[in-house]
């Protein structure tokens, strides 16, 4: 489904961008919103409102193991994308049709892992600052236990896990620089 026009508030970024911004990412600006714009914008809010409330319904009458975890509709009601979490697969044909028919639009329904569903829905870190994966990050790399072991860190679960429950994506950050360069135990620093 091809994004259609999206409703978007521009603002100036506090901290420098150091990643350039890449033209196929970028969108354009085609207007100042009017009072049609905002309206729109209302009836999309409502429509996704309602979207997750009667697919969450939906899915539970037809008893499907699953987490809707975001709807997005299109500023022109066109496409609808629904955004789902769970732990196998699931066979949602019957809920993608009553989607259909309940809100007469092209639907998407979209698994996702607990990565992409923090990504998603956004948050704040134990860090205090927004969501990596959120705002700035662009894809995951693997993380392992290996480098909360390098870097000196407590080894409990509920510091070293992000929002999604899994390893936080920070702890690639810093590898690199401590990777090989630890001291032995019982040597001296070097002091330059």
């Amino acid at each position: 489904m091809k994004p259609g026009p999206a409703y978007g508030r521009v603002e100036k970024s506090p901290m420098p961008v150091f990643k350039p911004c890449q033209k196929s990412s970028a969108r354009s600006v085609i207007r100042r919103a009017d009072d049609a714009d905002r309206a729109a914008r209302e009836k999309q809010l409502a429509n996704e409102s309602r979207g997750k409330a009667f697919c969450r319904e939906r899915a539970r009458a037809l008893h499907l193991q699953m987490k809707v975890s975001r709807v997005d509709f299109s500023l022109d009601g066109r496409n609808a994308t629904f955004y789902f979490t769970a732990d196998r697969r699931v066979d949602f044909r019957q809920l993608l049709r009553d989607l259909k028919s309940r809100f007469k639009t092209r639907v998407r329904l979209v698994h996702v892992g607990p990565r992409d569903e923090a990504r998603l829905l956004g948050g704040v870190g134990i860090c205090g600052r927004t969501l990596c994966c959120s705002t700035w990050l662009d894809g995951f790399r693997p993380i392992s236990i290996q480098m909360a072991k390098r870097q000196g860190l407590s080894l409990n679960p509920s510091k070293i896990s992000g929002q999604c429950g899994r390893l936080l994506c920070c702890l690639a950050y810093e590898d690199d620089n401590y990777r090989g360069r630890r001291p032995g135990k019982g040597a001296l620093p070097v002091v330059t």
